[in-house]
Parts: C-alpha cells; sequence; structure tokens
C-alpha cells in the first residue's frame, strides 16, 4: 500500500525521538545477513540481543544493543513484540515499558538506532507492516485507566516513522487482553485477537488509515496467535485458557472486514496444552504452533483449501523445553526457532520437506524476560 504524497505533511506531528546511531555508537561488528533476533523485555533498559545464524542453523550470540526504551520484565501474552522487515533491512520493537517503539537499521556490520517514537496508547505488544503503513496494538493497561487500541504510522521516503492522523481505534473492550494484530496479505484488513473476550477484531484499511472494529466470535475459547497462509486463510491458535491437553488451531475465510469469519477447519485439536504463537512456512503447506504448557510444537498440513490436518497424532512435532512462546521462520524457509522462555533458551530446528522437524542446536543464558522472535 502506498499512502498518497499528501500524508507526509505528518511530519511536522510526530512524536519521533530521533537518535545519531553512529554517535551512540551502537554498530555491532560480526552480524552477517542470516541473523535472528529477540528483546530481554527487562524494565532496567530493553536491549536486542543479535545472534548470528550459520548455514546449518547453529545461533549464535553477537550483539546487545540497547533499545533506548523499557520493558515489563515479565510476559506479555503476545505475538509479534519484534518486526523485520521482509528485506531484513530495519527492525521495528516494542519498549512495553516505556509506551514507545524502536527503530533499527540492520546492516552487513550491525544493527543501529535510529528512532525512537511513542506508540499511541500504553503497554505496545504486537506490530504489523505492509509496505510503508506500520500498526501497533497497545494492550493498555486497566491500573491505569487507559484502554487498549491500535495506532498506525506512515513511513517516509526518508524511512522516518510519522503517526497517521485519525488511525488509532479501540478494541471490542477497554481491556481485553488482546494479543496480535496483522494484516491480512492483500492490506485492506487488519486483524486483532482479543483472549480474555474470546473475540477477533476486523478492521478495514483505506489508504492507511483504520475503521472501527468489527467483532467476530472466535471458534475457540482463548484466541492467541494467529498467522495467514499464501492464499490469505487465517489461522488462529486457541489455548483453551490453559486447561490440559484442549489447546487446538482454527482456520477462516476472510472475504472482507464487513462480512462473517467462514470458519474452515474448527478447533482442531493439538493434544497438548496453551496453544500460543503460530508461523506458516512460504509455501502454505504447514503451519506451527507452540505448546506453551507442554514444551512442544505441533505441525499441521494446511491444505489448498485451508483445512488444517495435524501432522503428528499426539500433537508433537518439535520438543522445545519449558515455555516455549515466540516462533520464527528463516526467510529462506529451511529453519524454525523457538524462543522458551521457561528454559531461557532459542531452540533451532531444520524443516523437512514433509513439515517434520529436526532440533539442529539449543542457544542458552536467555532471561525469562525474553520477548519477540525475528530472523532472516
Amino acid at each position: 500500500m502506498k499512502l498518497l504524497k499528501g500524508i507526509a505533511a505528518l511530519a511536522a506531528l510526530s512524536a519521533a525521538a530521533t537518535v545519531n546511531a553512529s554517535e551512540w555508537g551502537y554498530l555491532q561488528p560480526h552480524q552477517g545477513p542470516r541473523a535472528v533476533y529477540t528483546q530481554t523485555n527487562a524494565s532496567a533498559g530493553n536491549e536486542i540481543l543479535v545472534y548470528r545464524r550459520a548455514h546449518g542453523g547453529d545461533l549464535q550470540l553477537v550483539a546487545k544493543v540497547p533499545t533506548r526504551g523499557l520493558g515489563t520484565d515479565g510476559g506479555l501474552g503476545n505475538q509479534g513484540s519484534l518486526l523485520l522487515r521482509r528485506d531484513g533491512r530495519r527492525l521495528y520493537a516494542v519498549n512495553a515499558g516505556s509506551n514507545d517503539i524502536s527503530v533499527f537499521a540492520a546492516r552487513q556490520n550491525g544493527l543501529a538506532l535510529i528512532e525512537r517514537i511513542a506508540s499511541g496508547g500504553a503497554r505496545p505488544i504486537s506490530l504489523t507492516l505492509h509496505d510503508d503503513v506500520l500498526y501497533v496494538l497497545n494492550a493498555g493497561d486497566a491500573t491505569l485507566g487507559t484502554a487498549a487500541n491500535i495506532t498506525g504510522f506512515y513511513i517516509g521516503d526518508d524511512r522516518r516513522v510519522r503517526p497517521i492522523a485519525g488511525s488509532t481505534q479501540l478494541l471490542s473492550a477497554a481491556n481485553p487482553g488482546p494479543a496480535q494484530i496483522e494484516f491480512d496479505p492483500w492490506d485492506d484488513t487488519l486483524v486483532v485477537t482479543e483472549k480474555g473476550t474470546n473475540k477477533i477484531d476486523l478492521f478495514n484499511v483505506a489508504d492507511g488509515v483504520a475503521g472501527p472494529a468489527i467483532v467476530r466470535d472466535s471458534n475457540g475459547q482463548t484466541p492467541f496467535g494467529f498467522a495467514f497462509d499464501r492464499r490469505g486463510r487465517l489461522i488462529v491458535s486457541e489455548a483453551f485458557g490453559g486447561a490440559a491437553g484442549a489447546s487446538a488451531l482454527s482456520s477462516y475465510e476472510i472475504d472482507d472486514a464487513s462480512s462473517p469469519l467462514e470458519l474452515i477447519s474448527g478447533s482442531v485439536p493439538t493434544n497438548q496444552t496453551a496453544a500460543c504463537w503460530v508461523v506458516v512456512t512460504k509455501d502454505g503447506r504447514f503451519a506451527y504452533t507452540t505448546n506453551t504448557a507442554s514444551g512442544t510444537i505441533s505441525a499441521y498440513r494446511v491444505s489448498r483449501a485451508g483445512q488444517l490436518t495435524l501432522l503428528d497424532a499426539n500433537g508433537i512435532t518439535g520438543t522445545t523445553g519449558a515455555g516455549p512462546i515466540d516462533l520464527a521462520l528463516s526467510n529462506d524457509g529451511r529453519f524454525l526457532f523457538s524462543l522458551n522462555t521457561g528454559a531461557g533458551t532459542i531452540s533451532s530446528f531444520r524443516v523437512r520437506s514433509d513439515g517434520h522437524l529436526s532440533l539442529v542446536s539449543t542457544e542458552l543464558a536467555l532471561p525469562a524476560s525474553a520477548n519477540g522472535l525475528a530472523a532472516h
């Protein structure tokens, strides 16, 4: 989506805190084009952890880069706190404790902080990007009386980030426990999952500006993470409140935000507990979800019609150790990475042609507060 040039006039409204990256010295050596990122989410000062990915999928920590924002030291109940452009050249990170977003340039010689911008709400937890439009999901803070919302930003020709007037929209309730925001593949609909209300919010987007929420019921309880297959079908995890063995995935067809969600596969069980984060392979054939309470990854076959079939009868396609949360696929689709906060690790798996996973390595010594995962 390319916004009208008139939106460039919004530059005067920007809340950006521009950073002189070379002056601050945050260029780091040794980071190559194959990289994996997570963030510490530390309340004393958030940092991006940069891992170099070897050709065989092994990871090596090569840099810790401050975001100049603050984390929360705890779980965010989210998917998508880190966002990497498809070309791998920009990394966006939420700072949930200071209510802002950090923007980095990802270069051959390292990661450089470019700017920080106010998120347009309280406790930002998820980001999505399509072309030159960035949206953030702010979870809100009930103790402070701040409501959850989504807010949009325009990325100008100079690559700076500027708020879009009129883009802020509320969710179905003040504090519904939202988990994720993402554009559909045609960039005209934003989707948000609400764990606390069992709702899925759809927002029509025109010229970068989101309209009011159109609220739909989730097929299963506690809709959490989601992803789209290559034909635009929506695949959503359902944690079912963490009930033992009850988690599942559902798939939907979205014609447009004003139409009902058309259920394709309803609550296909993982046979595991607390399915939360979801990724889909580039070819759209397989979907993966982490089962946070089981320490496992479940894989599903995705048919051309969007129907889901569990790949392994017991739901265990990969074993991660305690507390797997975020997932990320490498840009070439060869490797799947899992952030396991309970174990303080990142697991690296090779993705086989039949959808099964082979463990490559486990990177140790991550803080329990780590959140978000992005790979290139």
